[in-house]
């Protein structure tokens, strides 16, 4: 553990990556234009969501750093995930509305380069650390990257997210029962779930899910309503809306089964 870095070390089969729910902007924080701004699109109170899963077993690893400083789900390169689509960049220059984060200069490549190393490349070593200690233990293991977004975000896609948004890039990152099982899971809860949709896993997913090898990786992105009143346009008035224990019971046995179908999944491959 440091002071931005929080890892809970378990010996299932299960690792769940939260790198989106830090609201620390470091030491680049005077350059944004808000505070406030650099903090909105924050994944909010997913590290909360999803504490049950230390009582299973699970590695839990999160970051105290704001996507805005850097985007820790992004490829490295600057490489878009979704060529031809809206996004938000390894250094993100706007919010997820489009609105500029900074004031004057962007991050050059130098900064971008201090803030990969500070960073990215950290975070990415303790997570492949933890999948490399639970793969010597087991023969198959399931890496669970946890996601929430707004519901509606016309820049980003159309109409209203589904409750549950699962992302396998396609069926390349994971094997297909796995899927089908979170699927299944979704689909039965009644909330809307669609698999492959306008979010089909980022960076994490795509670069450590290697089913053959024995690493399964599938991301989850929630919309917020599950767990929180969302307001119809966020201002620093209204967001973020505080965790709202009520909404989140509905979710939680939900969330709790589709640990339980990660973990049997790579149990039943053993």
């Amino acid at each position: 553990m440091t002071d931005w870095l929080a890892i809970h070390r378990g010996d299932a089969p299960l690792v769940i990556a939260v790198p989106h729910a830090g609201t620390d902007l470091a030491d680049v924080g005077e350059g944004f234009r808000s505070p406030w701004l650099a903090r909105r699109d924050v994944d909010w109170w997913v590290d909360r969501l999803y504490g049950f899963a230390r009582d299973m077993g699970a590695t839990l690893i999160q970051t105290r750093i704001s996507r805005s400083v850097i985007d820790l789900n992004r490829d490295p390169s600057g490489a878009s995930l979704y060529p031809g689509q809206a996004t938000t960049e390894l250094c993100p220059s706007m919010t997820f509305d489009g609105e500029p984060l900074y004031t004057d200069a962007l991050p050059d490549e130098a900064e971008i380069a201090r803030r990969r190393s500070r960073w990215f490349d950290p975070y990415h070593a303790a997570l492949t650390e933890e999948m490399e200690r639970l793969r010597a233990r087991h023969p198959h293991v399931v890496l669970y990257d946890a996601h929430s977004i707004r519901s509606r975000i016309p820049r980003l896609f159309e109409g209203v997210l589904p409750q549950f948004n699962i992302g396998t890039n396609d069926g390349a990152t994971c094997a297909p029962a796995l899927s089908a099982a979170v699927e299944h899971i979704c689909a039965a809860s009644g909330r809307g779930h669609v698999l492959n949709g306008r979010f089909k896993g980022g960076w994490t997913t795509r670069h450590y899910g290697r089913p053959e090898q024995g690493v399964h990786a599938i991301q989850m992105e929630l919309a917020m309503r599950g767990y929180l009143d969302e307001p119809d346009a966020p201002t620093e008035a209204n967001w973020p809306p505080a965790f709202d224990p009520a909404r989140a019971a509905g979710l939680h046995p939900i969330l709790a089964d589709i640990m339980k179908a990660c973990l049997a999944f790579a149990l039943q491959k053993a």
